[in-house]
């Protein structure tokens, strides 16, 4: 029965197909034959004299052969009417051009002259079968696009840029049967597009006068048809629709509309990563594919937010095999099934397990052999590890001596780490704990055949526990928004634009490098939470209000890329900056490690923290009831072990 329905169905859609074809033909057959007897219907105004009606008719089945002969190599029944565009009318002229030419070389060869034959003919009758064959064509586009003047409306929108991207926005809402938006007009930078016309839409203004158009034309949306536009202007723009009190859409970026992945009618809101952070980095991509392109690549922590992003770009790189690593089933099955949609060619393997258990994972370096190792797997929640530091030090720091460890015993050809700027100067055992498995990883590469490179960077938007999704539920819950400090400040980049960093830092690293991007300015956390209740369609400390609540264990107001220390210097890379390597004792350092990790989860919290504290100085260590000072005059004699190369 199935099969019988689908052989009906296909049936109909062919017959529908040959039918169109059909009229389409039958169209131009009569186009062709009006046009050749209108020529010298015009050419004698429209009383045509008795022996050119007889030349008329004798020439007239020679003519329409040969024409129909060009119809058919043209193809012209190929075009939907409805989709008529500037190539298919081009296409059409061609053939009208043709088809009038042949008939006058004709005539000239039958007659051995223009002797007794108006040579105004082919002119006029080019004019008239073009305007035949393209009109008919073109009616049924310009009927269905008139019910956007006299059918249902939209709400009614104001287009911002009359470039190539707001005048296909305005025909795809022309186009629509069942319109969201009526676009009103255009505004633009601009001002010699001033009252140009776009589809019949006047550009009012200048984007300044967004406020004053706004009120003028009576506008419940603005769209920001700027697909390319930096964040200083999306920030400038969406200002201005605040100050006019109406909502805002953008179109897609100019990849996912490059790319065929939406369409530039596909709008969305304008998000928190359109206003915030700084302008995105060029990647180089070639570099990157040389890396990845055939080999095998292991991915810790794949399940997270940086590890599954990680996947997805490293599976875009046609990898031979693509081996994602994770302690979370929850997180390594709904990465399965991401990944079993769009991973290409490349093979790929899901491993739930420990990154602690060397054993298991030297079993798993010797199967696969991969050649790089991205390592993302961390206990990274600052407050979480603050009050939990014994399984922080023991996944965080332990976790990764396992991994590297391993991966310069089987001679990994690159291992890169993903860190953190709670790295620098920590005030918390998460950013000490990645410190220290830092100075790790560029020490080992002294000696080892594996290259270890570090990639540092500041908060990730919308990544797991960060303080986006928190105030997104916040806002959804009615407020209030919490913020710990009116003046606590961060460095904010996307995932994507993480994962991007560490790829680059993977082709570009050599060995013992910390790779840090450069971020642009920091973004105060009171502006975010501004930012996001407006995108949420609400007024801050009005309708939402935004509470400071103190900073929490181990926070500080202000995070740092690098140590004074470190002394930045470029690399080849114009938004990528590395930091000086740092060198330590290695038996001091690894006996201190040793020490550290004794009883791990027996010794108090605040004897983990002073432990930390000995390893690592710069660490601001602060008990609950002590100040710092008091450690350090415990443990001075340990100060000077750690130097900067």
């Amino acid at each position: 029965m199935g099969r019988n329905f689908r052989k009906k169905v296909t049936l109909q859609f062919k017959k529908g197909i040959f039918l169109n074809k059909l009229f389409s033909l039958i169209a131009d057959l009569f186009a062709l034959a009006l046009s050749w007897f209108g020529a010298y219907w015009l050419r004698f105004s429209f009383e045509i004299p008795p022996h050119y009606v007889d030349q008329a008719i004798n020439l007239f089945p020679w003519i329409f052969g040969i024409e129909t002969f060009l119809l058919l190599l043209f193809r012209l029944d190929r075009i939907m009417p409805r989709f008529t565009s500037l190539s298919d009318a081009t296409r059409i002229g061609f053939y009208c051009f043709g088809a009038s030419s042949s008939s006058a070389i004709f005539v000239f060869i039958f007659n051995h002259s223009f002797q007794g034959f108006p040579r105004s003919i082919p002119v006029l009758q080019f004019l008239l079968l073009f305007t035949f064959t393209a009109g008919w064509r073109i009616l049924p586009r310009i009927l269905h696009e008139q019910h956007y003047y006299f059918g249902k409306r939209g709400k009614r929108a104001l287009i911002v840029g009359a470039g190539q991207a707001g005048e296909m926005l305005a025909r795809d809402m022309l186009r629509q049967s069942e319109p969201q938006f009526h676009p009103v007009g255009f505004v633009d930078d601009d001002r010699h597009k001033k009252g140009r016309l776009l589809h019949g839409l006047s550009v009012l203004g200048l984007t300044r006068q967004l406020p004053e158009i706004v009120k003028k034309y009576r506008i419940e949306t603005v769209i920001l048809a700027i697909p390319s536009a930096d964040r200083k202007i999306i920030r400038r723009l969406t200002g201005l629709c605040e100050q006019a009190g109406v909502k805002f859409h953008t179109l897609p970026s100019t990849s996912d509309l490059i790319s065929g992945r939406v369409r530039v009618s596909d709008l969305r809101e304008v998000t928190i990563e359109d206003l915030l952070g700084r302008e995105p980095v060029k990647i180089d991509q070639e570099a990157i594919a040389q890396d990845i392109e055939g080999q095998t690549i292991l991915v810790t922590g794949a399940g997270g937010s940086i590890g599954s992003e990680l996947c997805r770009q490293i599976a875009g790189h046609n990898p031979r095999r693509l081996l994602m690593l994770d302690a979370s089933e929850y997180n390594l099955y709904a990465l399965s099934s991401e990944m079993e949609k769009g991973s290409g060619k490349c093979g790929l393997t899901y491993l739930l397990g420990d990154i602690r258990n060397k054993d298991w994972i030297i079993k798993v370096l010797s199967e696969f052999k991969p050649s790089l190792i991205f390592h993302a797997a961390a206990y990274k929640h600052v407050p979480m590890v603050e009050h939990n530091p014994a399984p922080g030090i023991d996944n965080n720091i332990n976790g990764t001596i396992s991994l590297a460890d391993a991966a310069h015993d089987m001679q990994v050809k690159k291992f890169i780490m993903v860190s953190t700027d709670k790295a620098v100067n920590p005030t918390n055992v998460m950013g000490a704990t990645k410190r220290i498995a830092e100075i790790y990883c560029q020490n080992l590469n002294r000696m080892s055949g594996t290259a270890f490179i570090t990639t540092r960077f500041g908060n990730v938007l919308n990544s797991s526990g960060s303080v986006i999704p928190l105030f997104r539920k916040q806002i959804a819950d009615g407020g209030p928004v919490t913020v710990t400090h009116p003046d606590i400040e961060r460095y904010f980049m996307t995932i994507p634009e993480a994962c991007q960093l560490v790829l680059q830092a993977a082709s570009m690293g050599k060995g013992g490098e910390i790779f840090v991007l450069d971020m642009g300015e920091p973004v105060k956390i009171r502006v975010l939470a501004q930012q996001l209740i407006k995108l949420s369609g609400y007024e801050p400390g009005t309708d939402i209000p935004i509470e400071y609540i103190g900073l929490r264990p181990g926070e500080k107001l202000y995070e740092e890329l690098f140590h004074p220390s470190e002394k930045l210097k470029a690399t080849g890379h114009p938004k990528i900056l590395l930091a000086r390597s740092c060198e330590v004792e290695w038996i001091w350092f690894k006996a201190k490690l040793k020490a550290l990790d004794k009883n791990l989860y027996s010794v108090a919290p605040d004897e983990l923290k002073k432990n930390l504290w000995t390893i690592i100085p710069e660490y601001r260590y602060q008990k609950q009831d002590r100040r710092r000072i008091d450690v350090e005059e415990t443990v001075s004699d340990n100060r000077g072990k750690v130097s900067i190369e």
